[in-house]
Parts: C-alpha cells; structure tokens; sequence
C-alpha cells in the first residue's frame, strides 16, 4: 500500500496534500511509471479522507498528465511526455515565487542553493 501522510491540522486542502504527496512520491521513484494508485475507496479508508477528496486529487492529477485511467487497475501513474509545456507551466509558477522571494531580497544564489537541495531529494 503506498504511505501517504496526511496532516489534518494543516491550513492546505486535503486533496492538494494528497495531490502534492502523489508528485513528490513520482519525482523520489516511490511510483513509477505504469504503477497502480489505489482505488478512490481503499486511499480513502487508509488515510481516513473522504472519497471525493481522493477523487478530487486523482482529477488533478489525471488533468495534468501524472496520471492515466485504465478501466482494469483504476488510476495509473502516467507521466506526461509532453516535456515543453511542462516547461511553460513551470516558468509561469515560478516567475511568481522568484518575484516573492526578490521582494524579501533573496538573492539568485540563494535560490540556486535552494533549487538544488530540493533537487537533490529526487534524483
């Protein structure tokens, strides 16, 4: 069964920490390429969440190519091949964060060490 922790006393969404979980489990290779996640019922009752918030989570997760619905093992995890507009959306999210972190002068070095760090984490 795959290990999700969930932290109910968080101010994030319970979907989006399930969500953020499921990408963080694919960038470390906890999940792979072609694994099956569990059904919307089982993730549900083994992290104690409702139903809809799983499926909720798993609808993000197939919009954005992580993952796939096959008819026979339910959502499988599928990463979008499409590399460029990934790429797009990444340069979008983080023109905002790098403005956020100028604003409280945080210099390009900084955020290169940081980049790395969190890098690190995944490869």
């Amino acid at each position: 069964m795959i290990q999700i922790e969930i932290d109910f006393n968080s101010d994030d969404a319970l979907y989006l920490q399930l969500y953020h979980q499921i990408i963080m489990g694919i960038a470390s290779d906890r999940f792979r390429e072609g694994d099956a996640l569990p059904s919307v019922r089982q993730m549900a009752e083994s992290i104690g969440i409702n139903m809809h918030t799983v499926n909720k989570a798993y609808t993000v997760l197939r919009q954005e190519g992580y993952v796939r619905v096959d008819r026979r093992r339910g959502a499988v995890i599928a990463i979008d091949a499409d590399k460029m507009q990934t790429l797009a959306e990444l340069k979008k999210q983080l023109r905002v964060i790098l403005a956020k972190g100028s604003c409280k002068n945080i210099t390009k070095e900084e955020i290169h060490q940081l980049i790395e760090e969190i890098y690190e984490e995944y490869k």
